[in-house]
């Protein structure tokens, strides 16, 4: 499937029409905004359902391509609603789904919105060793979301992922390494390529530091306003949200949210 998915993007390059482009988004400066949102499975900072507000906000700022994290698929506690279309119906944008596993009777994952629609997209695990076990002995393994966004600047590779959030490193070393090697991969396609999601590891922190060097950078350091905190919602301490940029693409603008509609603020980011 992967061979079949970097074979489509070689053949789309060298092929396909870059998309339309649409009027400039509100970042000042910016020809694509992206926001990076771990939703709090739908739920607002109080624990209330506010899915609603998510594709608000998104219209609201203008966002192409946003990627989200904590998404509920028809799970009991979600009470059976499929989150990723109740978003993509409320905002009028393209949608995908990365599944990370089975939940609570429906699934449980990270998905994708985009202005423009997609042409592609792909799931793929990100298994560690020994696999992580949960309260109750359950077990969350994590998963990377890889899409092709239609956007203002033309095609895009974005890669979404949420790393698991133990305090010590063993399994996000373990993840963001396969991580790093499907970015390589789509290198082939010679799209732009972005990475974001919620990695649970602050600057500083080994996998912060293995990202960096594996020529990925931060949108933040290139152009962050203020301290970039993005959790907790309601008085912020650590930046754990990201957006890595590589090759060309450089950062106009990027500052994190001020709202309480989930448990993280939302990192927005202008990109040229």
């Amino acid at each position: 499937m992967r061979r079949l998915f970097v074979a489509a993007l070689l053949t789309c390059a060298a092929a396909c029409a870059p998309a339309s482009k649409p009027a400039t988004s509100v970042a000042t400066g910016a020809d694509v905004t992206v926001m990076v949102f771990n939703i709090h499975a739908g739920k607002d900072a109080g624990g209330k359902d506010n899915l609603t507000a998510v594709a608000a906000l998104a219209r609201d700022v203008k966002a192409d391509l946003v990627l989200l994290q904590e998404v509920d698929r028809g799970t009991k506690r979600s009470g059976n609603v499929d989150q990723v279309k109740v978003m993509g119906d409320a905002s009028a944008f393209g949608t995908a789904f990365g599944r990370s596993l089975d939940y609570d009777g429906g699934q449980y994952g990270i998905a994708a919105l985009s202005r423009g629609g997609f042409d592609a997209q792909f799931t793929e695990a990100l298994p560690v060793t020994p696999a992580q076990t949960r309260s109750g002995g359950s077990h969350e393994p994590r998963a990377a979301l890889v899409v092709v966004a239609r956007t203002p600047i033309g095609r895009l590779t974005a890669l979404n992922t949420h790393l698991d959030a133990s305090r010590e490193e063993s399994y996000r070393l373990q993840e963001v390494a396969h991580v790093l090697a499907i970015l390589e991969r789509s290198r082939k396609s010679r799209l732009p390529i972005v990475a974001g999601g919620d990695f649970n590891a602050e600057p500083g922190s080994e996998v912060h530091k293995r990202v960096l060097a594996a020529g990925l950078r931060d949108s933040w350091l290139e152009c962050g306003e203020g301290d970039g905190f993005t959790y907790p919602a309601d008085k912020p301490v650590k930046r754990i949200d990201y957006l890595f940029l590589t090759g060309s693409l450089r950062c106009t603008s990027a500052r994190v949210i001020d709202t309480q509609i989930s448990d993280h603020r939302p990192l927005l980011v202008g990109l040229r």
